[in-house]
């Protein structure tokens, strides 16, 4: 472990992390480095709920806009370039915040893993997506708790890209996921701020965010984008809101069904998220409802800052 600070600012979809990590930058002389694994794809702005032009330049953000939709972006790929972005930030003598809701990413760059990077196998990629399409994601889930159960513990059920991600590590290496994984000590000092709403509220406050997501032109996002010649099924494209808008735009669904699955899926990833979020004792909540909840986040923050180990 190092003196260098990072401050991890996490919590489940529609909670509000973005706007409050740019208040504590801005408090902190900080820098914000996106723990999401959406927002790295240019073009897929409206669904990921990316940062506003406005509010890109008002904090350094980095790991938004970092790859074309059809190209691979995984763990090493961000592990390496949010590394590298923290140590820029610490030789400029900024405070780095690590923000988003991909416990993956968080719990891999905070606990020092070192990630094999394997060369996708398309065949047998390819066979799995037919397999996810045909029994559904929580089929090829299943398989990969029978064979790696550490590796799922850190896996969305939803997420048909990782979970075949990591079946494909075990057939290239003939190492289990979790067990290619070296780990090192910790690189940083590390603060880890959770925020959390009422379960109703949340619900409510992300099929708000849904509904402005549709009346901002989500619709002509995905278009656009198929028209470019981006696949339906490259891995980006399978992100919550741009599937269903493809199902919509190929006659399957109705644009009223497109949105309710938006919502359903959406609703199902917040609660994977908090149970992922309850396995870690040494997050600070932070009740995103309270009218005090800067000054509860400076609290925690300052006497951090104030006292390396």
């Amino acid at each position: 472990m190092t003196d260098q600070p990072l401050i991890v600012l996490t919590g489940p979809t529609a909670v509000g992390k973005s706007a409050l990590a740019l208040e504590l930058a801005a408090r902190f002389n900080g820098v914000i480095i996106a723990a999401d694994s959406r927002t790295v794809y240019r073009g897929l702005d409206i669904a990921t709920a990316k940062p506003s032009p406005a509010e890109l330049a008002q904090v350094r953000h980095y790991l938004i806009d970092v790859a074309a939709p059809d190209q691979e972006f995984n763990l090493p790929d961000f592990l390496e370039q949010a590394q590298a972005a923290i140590a820029e930030a610490h030789a400029g003598g900024k405070i780095p915040f690590l923000v988003g809701g991909t416990v993956q990413y968080i719990n891999a760059l905070v606990e020092g893993w070192q990630v094999p990077r394997v060369a996708p196998s398309r065949e047998y990629r390819e066979q799995l997506e037919r397999e996810a399409a045909e029994r559904g994601s929580e089929a090829l889930y299943a398989e990969l708790q029978g064979l790696d159960p550490a590796a799922a513990e850190h896996i969305n059920p939803l997420n048909v890209r990782r979970i075949i991600r990591a079946l494909e590590v075990y057939r290239s290496t003939g190492q289990l996921f979790s067990q290619a994984q070296g780990k090192e000590p910790p690189p940083y000092r590390v603060l880890k701020l959770c925020l959390t709403l009422d379960r109703e509220a949340l619900y409510k406050r992300a099929d708000e965010r849904i509904d402005k997501m549709f009346e901002a032109g989500l619709v002509d996002e995905v278009r656009g984008l198929l028209a470019a010649g981006y696949a339906p099924g490259l891995p980006s494209m399978s992100s919550v809101g741009y599937q269903q808008v493809i199902m919509y735009l190929n006659g399957e669904i109705s644009l009223e069904e497109a949105k309710n699955r938006v919502r359903f899926t959406t609703h199902r990833y917040i609660r994977q998220q908090y149970t992922w979020f309850r396995r870690d004792p040494d997050l600070h909540w932070l009740d995103a409802a309270s009218p005090t909840i800067f000054q509860q986040a400076l609290d925690l923050i300052n006497p951090f800052l104030a006292n390396p180990i």
